[in-house]
């Protein structure tokens, strides 16, 4: 599960343009997905065929404690992540028990909704390599939950990743196009860790910093949808100088306005444009971009990945 550089690259000149960036994770997700479901489809064929006397072959193949932990909880219908939640560990010993007492319960689940609805039936037929088996109406909806916790788990890990990926060359890219010197802006501070620890103790991770009259001014940035309350919750959380936005609400803008933050909004009109009013309300030395976007993003993109 990866976000590959040149999908990174299209997401920034996508909110560079004012563009939507959200098909490309999408995209990804379903890339990811279907490679999922046809490996987990031919595995199903073999495992069927290795185990004809076998009552309950699916147990026995996909919980097999010789499996990677994650994909023992995926199988038993599981993330791997809600594990942890649920035991606050996730080492492979709590995934097994968890997931066999999880599939245990579903598994009755299966059993009890057919009993009461015996009028409807199910059989999925799959073949491969000219050899097809069929599964039950038991089976196939155990195999097809196992589909949509995976499909969940890759949307929730992309979407995750993408923001990562994405916010700190997203900053790198505003600044080249207004040549911003490299003396004023910086990925981490120099002599300090990736994670500053807030007043509280706790860390918080900085995206990026303008840097301007002795001053480091922190960045944040969130590719959130329009009224998400988590905008200025990060803002106050971190101090932050500057916000970046796909989207934001009245609600947003005004919050965001009575802690005296400057922000841009990259899908409204002229979005990345207003980077130039930050600038100067920050006193860092630039200059207008006028030119070609796609020439310029193509230029920037190779220095910076």
């Amino acid at each position: 599960m990866t976000l590959t550089e040149q999908v990174t690259k299209n997401i920034i000149s996508r909110l560079i343009k004012g563009q939507d960036y959200r098909i490309e994770i999408v995209a990804l997700i379903n890339a990811e997905f279907l490679q999922f479901a046809m490996d987990f489809f031919e595995k199903i064929v073999q495992a069927k065929l290795r185990n004809k006397d076998v009552l309950d072959w699916y147990k026995k193949e996909f919980l097999n404690p010789k499996l990677d932990a994650t994909e023992i909880a995926i199988n038993s219908g599981l993330n791997r992540k809600t594990i942890t939640n649920m035991f606050n560990s996730a080492t492979k010993e709590i995934v097994i028990n968890a997931s066999n007492e999880h599939y245990d319960i579903l598994y009755h689940s299966i059993t009890q909704l057919i009993e009461n609805q015996s009028d409807i039936d199910l059989i999925l037929t799959i073949k491969f390599r000219g050899v097809s088996v069929e599964l039950n109406i038991n089976e196939s909806l155990i195999v097809i939950n196992t589909l949509a916790v995976k499909r969940a788990a890759l949307r929730g890990g992309l979407w995750s990743t993408a923001g990562k990926k994405v916010e700190k060359p997203l900053m790198q890219t505003l600044c080249k196009l207004f040549a911003v010197s490299e003396q004023n802006y910086a990925i981490h501070l120099k002599g300090k860790k990736p994670k500053q620890e807030d007043e509280l103790g706790f860390e918080r991770e900085i995206d990026f910093y303008l840097i301007s009259n002795g001053s480091n001014h922190k960045c944040e940035v969130k590719l959130m949808g329009k009224g998400n309350p988590e905008g200025a919750d990060a803002v106050i959380a971190r101090d932050s100088k500057v916000f970046i936005a796909d989207k934001l609400s009245d609600l947003n803008k005004t919050q965001l306005d009575s802690l005296k933050v400057n922000w841009i909004e990259l899908r409204s009109e002229n979005g990345y444009q207003k980077f130039e009013k930050v600038l100067q309300n920050l006193e860092i030395p630039y200059k207008k971009f006028e030119g070609n976007t796609d020439e310029k993003l193509e230029q920037i993109f190779t220095e910076i990945f």
